[in-house]
């Protein structure tokens, strides 16, 4: 009469999630989570060029911050109440739906304080419970750099800050105080090309292109 065997169960990488059906060996496939890359940094950081460059590299989808503060200044001011109420609302809803589906994307933030404190860690939260993770790359550059760009007539097309006064202005009241937000990743764009950030956005971050994570065809 043989020994019975051990039961033994091997922890999952939460960055796996089981996939429908299962392999002719009756093991069922796995495939990585969806991802959040959330690349944060000052106005004329360069963060949006970045992440275009980061989203035609990997194939993750674009979800810019004015995709959705455009849509709300058609009905609210900046920074009124019901503008701040339904930004951060639709943020996180869009991106856990988005991850819900298996879409992984790239979001581009700035730290202004207008945005309720804890919102990174809000929306780390959200994307959890909808199966995927959030990545945190900081893109700092040197202040000189920043005025140089602030003026640069790519910045109209979303209507973005482009006045050197005004951006003074606010930064002088306080406009971009925001508390530190932990990240897995720093660049520094003050002297490196927007592709050559973004690439070592994709190597450190082993994003990739494939058609499970992203929903996209290569």
């Amino acid at each position: 009469m043989g020994l019975a065997r051990p039961s033994v169960r091997f922890p999952i990488d939460p960055m796996f999630r089981k996939t429908r059906g299962s392999s002719r060996t009756g093991v069922q496939s796995r495939k990585p989570a969806p991802v959040v890359v959330f690349i944060h940094g000052p106005p004329a950081s360069g963060k949006l060029t970045i992440a275009k460059d980061v989203c035609a590299l990997s194939g993750l989808a674009l979800f810019h911050n004015h995709l959705v503060v455009d849509l709300l200044l058609a009905l609210f001011p900046f920074g009124s109440t019901g503008f701040v109420k339904h930004r951060e609302a639709l943020w996180l809803d869009l991106m856990g739906a988005a991850v819900e589906s298996g879409t992984s994307l790239v979001f581009t933030f700035t730290p202004e304080r207008s945005v309720k404190p804890g919102f990174p860690g809000r929306l780390r939260r959200r994307v959890a419970l909808a199966g995927g993770r959030v990545r945190f790359v900081r893109v700092r550059c040197a202040e000189k750099q920043i005025e140089a760009r602030m003026t640069a007539g790519s910045r109209r097309t979303h209507g973005k800050l482009v006045s050197l006064d005004l951006y003074r202005e606010l930064k002088r009241n306080g406009a971009f105080e925001y508390p530190p937000i932990d990240s897995d990743l720093e660049i520094d764009s003050t002297a490196v090309r927007p592709r050559e950030s973004a690439t070592k956005i994709v190597d450190a971050l082993s994003l990739c292109r494939d058609v499970s994570i992203t929903g996209k065809t290569p």
